[in-house]
């Protein structure tokens, strides 16, 4: 899942992406309205954490921006009362969290919009003997608890998601990885590679020469 996060308060984004990343999530930070938009015009995100009162440009100009952006909108704000829910909700935000939040909520929310962001999920992905809950980040292969890597359990879960379509490495690289990433490494490769022999026998992940992976 890729996460991008707008807050100006410099220290509380960097905390949140920190924890954000050791859920396995990849997490660009932003910290005014004006690069949030610029960054959702080029990136696709499955959920942007939008703080309200944001420099340069508003969040509440931002969420009505993004109402046409494939991304799913969790307003995070001090504002927490009644009216200030109706109101966020009311310019498209698709869920609101006041703070100061529960960490283990603001994952638990990201992760239900998450799986609506393009197509409806089942909260526990199957294939054959394989199952992977994204909710508790554990996968297991016929009985046997798979210790997968951030990197590799998002590949899983990409590959899982897309229901036998095949996933391009690019695709793989703009949503498991973050802004960081150098998109001419082996990176994706390497990972898949990583991940097929963990995954062990018989094979699950196809190569589809010039065009990507799929289960």
């Amino acid at each position: 899942m890729r996460v991008l996060l707008v807050e100006d308060h410099e220290e509380l984004a960097m905390t949140v992406a920190a924890g954000l990343r050791r859920e396995g999530m990849a997490v660009d930070v932003v910290l005014d309205g004006a690069a949030a938009l610029e960054r959702a015009s080029v990136h696709h995100y499955d959920v942007v954490l939008l703080d309200r009162d944001l420099p340069v440009v508003h969040g509440d100009e931002v969420c009505r921006a993004l109402a046409s952006h494939p991304a799913r909108v969790l307003m995070l704000t001090a504002a927490g009362t009644i009216d200030d829910k109706v109101t966020g909700l009311g310019l498209g935000a698709d869920d609101y969290l006041a703070k100061p939040f529960a960490f283990a909520e603001l994952v638990a929310r990201i992760r239900a919009l998450g799986r609506r962001a393009v197509q409806a999920l089942p909260p526990v992905l199957v294939h054959g003997g394989l199952r992977l809950d994204p909710a508790t980040r554990i996968a297991v292969r016929d009985g046997r608890r798979l210790a997968l890597s951030p990197k590799e359990f998002a590949v899983l879960e990409l590959l899982l998601a897309a229901r036998g379509a095949v996933v391009s490495a690019e695709q793989l690289l703009e949503r498991a990885w973050d802004e960081y990433a150098d998109p001419f490494s082996q990176t994706v490769k390497v990972t898949v590679s990583r991940l097929r022999r963990k995954l062990g026998d018989p094979p699950l992940i196809e190569t589809v020469p010039h065009a990507g992976y799929r289960i």
